[in-house]
């Protein structure tokens, strides 16, 4: 466990892993604050039957590049709680969690939502350790800013497709659209497209995926979202294998769900002109060189997908305030930030002849660079080769 641990750090970081455990409950977690050069450690909270502190370790990079990227000034970071989140004993585990977190947080972390938790979640660690600071993505009864039920991040994500889209000339609207993962971010996606003049051909959960050459309706899959959650597709009519929305005819698809399911094999058969990562790591390195070769560009998941930490930002500066986030203050400057980037990363890897991933990387490590130098974490000679 320990060279396990050790072998994950590199001259970015981790700064800090903790592990964490309670007998009573049987909560097992981890929290890895990656890069807090820029500032104090921010990212999501996730619950997984699967998780491993590896998987938390990429995903606080990916934390580290974002705020980077978006010019925000937080600290890569993310927490990971191994279990089943729909289990009973859940606010139990939570509990057990926020506990023995309580001397990271909120002084160097602050909770956020990621895949297994939910608003309600945020509002139990909030309730164990008594602080206003410790969560963020609360009930809006809380004074919270409900991402999933204003789905800022799936619109960030249709805004930096259609930005994506001009960049490489050519319109968002009348294309299509495949949307692999049918949560809180690929719903929002669909919608926001939909409103951007696209058609979603394609979409699918972990119950399968429903495909319309003609467009789907967008508006009734959410509806029937919401009352039967990943059934929707079921209820739709015409289910087929989850794994279509990935292959479906398309212009644009947008990976939402989990790590690493653009592998080599949809990146040689997919039609798509662009692909937009919904979701953190999405695609693997070998199929991004595919795509590359194909001529079809990839917009990072750290420029896609940040819509969620511009709200998060608002959220972490209101924590301790009376005053309620405004949402028309969040998503003008989400629409604004990742058109800008999504344009910007683009244009530079034509320019360089590179990967978007390429040039997007090198814009984040300038600016964690120069902040490590700044705070002298660094000696005053020392050049750190950029990550792929």
């Amino acid at each position: 466990m320990t060279e396990d641990v050790l072998s994950l750090v590199d001259e970015w970081g981790p700064e800090k892993v903790v592990c964490v455990s309670d007998r009573r409950s049987g909560m097992r977690g981890v929290l890895v604050l990656d890069n807090t050069a820029r500032g104090m450690g921010k990212g999501g909270t996730r619950m997984s039957p699967t998780l491993t502190v590896r998987e938390v370790a990429r995903l606080a990079r990916t934390m580290t590049w974002k705020w980077a990227a978006v010019d925000l000034f937080h600290g890569g970071a993310k927490a990971g709680i191994l279990g089943d989140p729909r289990a009973a004993d859940k606010e139990a585990v939570l509990r057990a969690f926020a506990r023995a977190l309580r001397n990271e947080v909120p002084a160097e972390y602050a909770f956020g939502l990621d895949m297994g938790l939910t608003e309600d979640d945020a509002a139990v660690l909030l309730d164990e350790l008594g602080d206003r600071g410790a969560a963020v993505g609360l009930p809006r009864a809380l004074g919270g800013l409900p991402y999933d039920e204003l789905g800022v991040t799936g619109f960030g994500v249709a805004e930096a497709a259609d930005a994506a889209a001009a960049e490489s000339g050519w319109q968002l609207a009348g294309s299509r659209v495949a949307v692999q993962g049918f949560g809180a971010v690929g719903e929002a996606a669909a919608r926001r497209f939909v409103e951007l003049g696209a058609t979603v051909v394609a979409v699918s959960t972990a119950a399968g995926a429903v495909h319309d050459p003609d467009g789907l309706d967008v508006a009734r899959l959410s509806r029937l979202r919401a009352d039967v959650g990943d059934d929707c597709v079921r209820e739709y009519g015409g289910v087929q294998p989850a794994d279509t929305a990935l292959t479906a005819p398309t212009d644009v698809l947008v990976p939402a769900a989990r790590e690493d399911v653009v592998d080599d094999a949809v990146a040689l058969a997919t039609t798509a002109r662009l692909v937009v990562e919904g979701a953190n790591l999405p695609t693997t390195s070998s199929a991004r060189k595919i795509l590359a070769k194909r001529g079809i560009p990839v917009v990072p998941d750290f420029i896609a997908n940040a819509g969620g930490i511009v709200a998060a930002a608002h959220s972490m500066d209101m924590r301790r305030s009376p005053f309620r986030v405004d949402p028309d203050d969040v998503f003008p400057m989400i629409s604004t930030k990742l058109r800008a980037n999504a344009s910007a990363v683009l244009a530079e890897a034509k320019r360089t002849e590179d990967t978007p991933h390429a040039a997007a990387h090198r814009l984040a490590q300038q600016r964690v660079l120069a902040a490590m130098r700044l705070r002298r974490q660094l000696p005053p000679d020392t050049t750190l080769e950029p990550l792929p």
